[in-house]
């Protein structure tokens, strides 16, 4: 079928934002030799160099350029920055080593995910199709005063794009590989007062994997034919209303953001599939379960997700230095992704996952700004209920013959792709019964309310240093939920899956207080005209976890974890001489009760501390504008985040940080050379590289990926004045080879199934704008 689209191309050159943000960069660089960013990270417009944090900006327009239109191409071109998009359903955001991608609803994110003001951090609702955008801001280090407690360790800002008071439009169309088709594009309605915009994507995508289950050659010649995997479905849809009058400005903002898609190509590193080999490179043969409409909510292996969010923003400036601000936010995701765990044509390990939610959040800011003293202070309240079902789908021969080998000699699949364990019911049963269908599922859930207080003060004493303190008291009130049915095995008489236990038919509930206050000091001296010099201090907390299940009995099994805490540490010097800027910064994180998720088989992933821990490394980049044709970027990063050695956790000790390479690169440049007064060519290359990667704690190297270097491309021809484009583009031009995630579900069976990177994609894209 279809899955994702085009090719990568990014750049580090440096963004701005929103519509104050735009107006001072305007000013402020007018007579400088290059537009230096304008970024509101810090809650009020201000230079990128001003900033006393780590950051890095990009705008909506710089995004398109470069082609950028999905998480994981943004990620590839910011130091520190990793995301894993296993699945429109399963991202993982990774900042500096630390991981947000459980899907338990009982687990806190490290890594808050902010949109439009808002956030929408909860793992399987977090992920949206990036078009039509403002800008992005990446920020690194606790930021809990800025973007509250779930920016532990960072934060990933998204602002869309709002309407403006001229009349315009965008139809952007594609068509490459794999059956790419893409169309995106706006029409914005101008107005004095009030003006709207509405912004829709589509992307399609045929598998990159190809999948002979039900074809000519598998185990199953006659069908049902299951889809090719790793395709992409991707469809939004968005609607923006803006009123300005006088001192009061207000936007409200609907989104819609779906996929359907076929399903993720989790290929078992154990068993070929028929005809074929275990590399993740080659086909699959992932022929799911006969029951799986009725047992798993889905027909074969698919996703099936549907996100809609709600944000309202109004501002108003009471006097030229004070204003208010009031951001509501609600959101609701509902997905069903459908797996083959075991990545096999066995009726083996055949899983879903429904994952619900529903947030509403309430922020009240007051803005103060002087010549000598810039503050804001205000309270927020973020209410989340949530839930992660997940049924389970086998045939008990198969299940016991593969995962215990009770029949001597027989094997889970042969030599020549037969799932000769299909035999073992006949056999256990003495011929009673050839195929017993068993089926189980466990349901964890969780309600959060937060109430928090922040407040921050920057302080200049002179126009050359800047000094800032501020603060978030929080209060937090979680209770979660477990539920499980579990029949008894025909065949053994107990559970299929070691561990799983049912609750009879009960909900346990389990309710936790917790309060924490988290500050942040910052020190700006513009040292020259030229550079300027910065330290951070900040503290960063994942909130505890109240871990409910159920144990042998069917009795409540309630587990506390700990809230980890970090303190951070950095600083750094920025500069901007002529047409050159960039940054050079160093930070050192110390963590305590450092928390690990753990993929448990059949079981929710089982959250633990792994004690202490210590991060440091390096970030820079550099962007450099060569005459009026040409600009450059580079870009890279050195990470050491490690696990203390510690004998009281030998599981973990001295282990790296899951998904966090130890090295990390980019670079490239937009070259655009005029033919003549209404044709120009442009073409950006890029190259990206990160060095190896665990994808487990503990680390394995059966789980692991050795350095990836990915070149991409887009080049063509286009308006000088904006009015067109025709591009080819290019994504890992060179082909190359390399895997996106291992383990996985099948890891906790002893059988670890691998994801592949995406192949070469490529085609063609016209834009024309109005």
């Amino acid at each position: 079928m279809r899955y994702r689209l085009f090719g990568t191309a990014a750049f580090i050159a440096l963004a701005a934002q929103q519509l104050p943000a735009q107006e001072i960069a305007a000013a402020d660089t007018a007579d400088a030799g290059f537009d230096e960013i304008v970024v509101t990270a810090q809650k009020r417009s201000e230079k990128i160099s001003n900033v006393p944090i780590t950051i890095t900006a990009f705008t909506g327009s710089r995004l398109r350029e470069l082609g950028v239109s999905q998480f994981d191409q943004l990620a590839a071109f910011i130091p520190g920055l990793n995301i894993q998009e296993q699945s429109p359903n399963n991202p993982g955001f990774v900042i500096r080593g630390v991981t947000s991608d459980s899907g338990s609803s009982q687990g806190s994110p490290a890594v808050t995910v902010y949109l439009n003001g808002v956030d929408v951090s909860r793992s399987r609702g977090s992920y949206f199709d990036l078009y039509d955008l403002e800008r992005i801001e990446a920020v690194k280090g606790p930021q809990a005063t800025l973007f509250g407690t779930a920016a532990a360790i960072g934060a990933v800002s998204i602002i869309t794009n709002k309407p403006t008071k001229d009349a315009g439009a965008e139809l952007r169309v594609a068509y490459g590989n794999f059956n790419q088709m893409r169309a995106d594009g706006f029409i914005n309605s101008g107005g004095d007062v009030l003006t709207a915009r509405l912004a829709f994507a589509v992307k399609l995508r045929d598998g990159v994997v190809p999948n002979i289950a039900g074809r000519p050659g598998s185990q199953t010649p006659n069908g049902p034919e299951i889809d090719d995997l790793n395709g992409q479905g991707q469809y939004g849809a968005r609607l923006s209303l803006r009123y300005e009058k006088d001192d009061l400005l207000v936007d409200l903002v609907g989104t819609y953001d779906g996929q359907r898609a076929p399903g993720t190509a989790f290929k078992s590193g154990t068993y070929a599939p028929t005809g074929g080999t275990t590399s993740p490179f080659t086909y699959a043969e992932v022929a799911g379960s006969p029951l799986s409409e009725q047992v798993l909510g889905g027909s074969q292996p698919e996703l099936v997700r549907n996100v809609y969010d709600v944000n309202l923003t109004a501002r108003y400036s009471m006097t030229d230095s004070l204003s208010v601000t009031q951001i509501l936010g609600y959101r609701r995701f509902d997905s069903n992704e459908v797996f083959d765990a075991d990545g096999t044509q066995a009726w083996f390990l055949e899983f879903a996952e429904d994952a619900r939610g529903e947030q509403f959040s309430s922020e009240t800011r007051l803005n103060y700004d002087s010549d000598t003293v810039r503050a804001f202070a205000g309270f927020n309240f973020f209410h989340e209920t949530g839930s992660q079902t997940v049924p389970f789908s086998t045939e008990e021969g198969t299940y016991l013959q593969c995962a215990a080998r009770l029949v001597p000699g027989l094997p889970c699949i042969n030599a020549a792709g037969v799932v000769t364990a299909a035999q073992a019911t006949r056999i256990l049963t003495g011929g009673r019964a050839t195929v017993i269908p068993y089926s189980s599922v466990f349901s964890n859930s969780a309600t959060t309310n937060t109430y928090s207080a922040f407040a921050d003060v920057t302080w200049i004493p002179v126009p050359s240093l800047e000094l800032t303190v501020g603060a978030r008291l929080l209060i937090e009130d979680r209770t979660s939920g477990f539920f499980a049915r579990v029949p008894n095995s025909v065949i053994t008489g107990a559970p299929l899956i070691p561990g799983q236990v049912d609750t009879k038919g009960q909900t346990f509930k389990a309710q936790g207080d917790f309060q924490a206050f988290l500050p942040r000091a910052n020190l700006l001296w513009k040292a020259t005209d030229w550079a300027n010099l910065y330290l951070t201090y900040s503290r960063g907390r994942r909130s505890p976890v109240v871990q409910l299940g159920v144990r042998a009995g069917g009795l409540p099994n309630r587990t506390n974890v700990g809230a980890e805490t970090l303190t951070n540490y950095e600083g750094g010097v920025k500069f901007f001489a002529g047409n050159v800027s960039g940054s050079v910064g160093a930070f050192y994180i110390k963590y305590q009760d450092f928390q690990v998720s753990l993929v448990r088989p059949g079981l929710p992933n089982l959250t633990v501390s792994a004690g202490s821990a210590t991060n440091k490394g390096v970030e820079a980049e550099v962007s450099a504008r060569v005459g009026n044709n040409l600009s450059l970027f580079a870009n890279g990063a050195y990470i050491d985040a490690r696990v203390d050695k510690n004998p009281a956790y030998p599981t973990f000790s001295g282990d790296r940080f899951r998904l966090q390479s130890e090295w990390q690169a980019a670079a490239g440049g937009t070259l655009t050379v005029p033919i003549n007064d209404r044709i120009e060519l442009v073409a950006t290359p890029t190259v990206t590289y990160r060095s190896g990667v665990f994808f487990e704690l503990p680390n394995n190297p059966v789980t692991s990926q050795g350095p990836v270097t990915l070149v991409n491309l887009r080049a063509g021809v286009q308006d000088p004045g904006g009015k067109w484009q025709v591009l080819g583009f290019a994504s890992n031009l060179l082909d190359n080879e390399y895997v996106l995630d291992a383990g996985n579900t099948g890891g906790g069976f002893a059988i670890p199934t691998f994801i592949r990177g995406l192949p070469r994609l490529f085609g063609v894209e016209g834009v024309v704008r109005f």
